[in-house]
């Protein structure tokens, strides 16, 4: 059977319960978190064979996020346990013209300072036919970027497709003295899928596109294609935010010969919308699964990221049915 394997730091999250600013009342609720993980779990959930290479501390919080993963149908025989502590992050929510607002409490953690030698890729990439991980393991110190490297080179000597989600994070990148657009051109070089926006290229090959924004994201994807020859799909999409209740989303998806742009659907009433890019990743590496065209694989994607933001938490936990009467248009109740 075929086999999704994703390589990442898995997290808690902790934030305030609904609106409240962080510790404006003693509570916090707790999620098991991490870009990667939020992927596998949601295909996991889509009834994918998947499974989670990482590390965490041998501790109650440590056995917690594997314990949540395993309940969602993720294999966690990948997972090591080692080192002294579990990464955590702080979200609290916004509300009206109040921004969301992220804590990052990862240094040290059990993942980040795991050394590259802890990663045994022919036992762990045994049986995979999709690899996946980020641009958020690379941005986390010298030591994550390497081990990502060399996880991306196995994958490649046995002929594993790698997908690559850019998820650009700032902060971590300027927590070291790093080069950002080097270690990520290394990673995307032995991908064949791509997470990212013309903004994310843009940083790849050190270079703006201009113009109106679909022949924008056509021309940056070009470019794309050109400096990578493994490269043969993007994925991305578009947001145009209002304010944190609505916003405006919409999917594409570029290969070497076509592209596909989705209308924009309208997110009102929004619920979390930490996790909608992992969701939309999720759709697509769905939608190529089960052979979809590109136009259905943006329509997958979308839809799942758009249901994303009706949930409290990082992970996307839906099923193949919410996805039918999503495209199909229903929101009356199912009973």
């Amino acid at each position: 059977m075929s086999k999704f394997l994703a390589f990442g730091e898995i997290m808690l999250r902790l934030s305030p319960p609904g609106r409240e600013l962080l510790l404006q009342t003693p509570k916090l609720d707790v999620w098991v978190a991490g870009a990667e993980a939020n992927v596998v779990t949601q295909l996991a959930r889509l009834g994918h064979d998947v499974g989670m290479a990482t590390m965490v501390p041998d501790n109650d919080l440590g056995r917690a996020a594997i314990t949540t993963l395993r309940g969602h149908g993720v294999d966690t025989s990948m997972v090591t346990l080692g080192g002294e502590r579990m990464g955590l992050y702080f979200v609290t929510s916004g509300a009206g013209l109040r921004a969301t607002e992220v804590i990052y409490d990862r240094a040290w953690s059990s993942f980040a300072e795991a050394p590259v030698s802890a990663w045994d890729w022919n036992r762990l990439l045994s049986g995979v036919d999709r690899f996946h991980l980020s641009g958020i393991t690379p941005a986390l110190g010298p030591v994550p970027a390497q081990a990502a490297l060399a996880a991306v080179e196995a994958a490649t000597e046995r002929g594993i497709p790698v997908s690559f989600d850019g998820n650009w994070r700032g902060k971590l990148w300027e927590r070291w003295d790093a080069d950002p657009r080097a270690i990520l051109a290394k990673l995307v070089a032995h991908a064949d899928l791509m997470f990212g926006n013309h903004r994310d290229i843009a940083l790849l090959l050190g270079r703006n596109f201009c113009g109106d924004a679909e022949d924008r994201r056509r021309e940056a994807a070009v470019a794309a294609f050109e400096a990578f020859p493994r490269l043969q799909t993007i994925a991305s999409t578009a947001r145009h935010v209002e304010h944190v209740d609505l916003h405006r989303l919409s999917a594409r998806i570029d290969t070497r010969s076509e592209h596909v742009q989705t209308d924009e659907v309208v997110l009102a009433g929004i619920v979390d919308r930490i996790g909608g890019g992992d969701a939309f990743a999720a759709g697509v590496l769905h939608g190529l699964r089960t052979g979809a065209d590109i136009g259905e694989v943006a329509r997958i994607g979308l839809a799942l990221a758009a249901l994303k933001h009706s949930l409290p938490g990082d992970a996307s936990l839906f099923r193949q049915a919410d996805i039918d009467a999503y495209l199909a248009g229903g929101l009356d109740v199912r009973r």
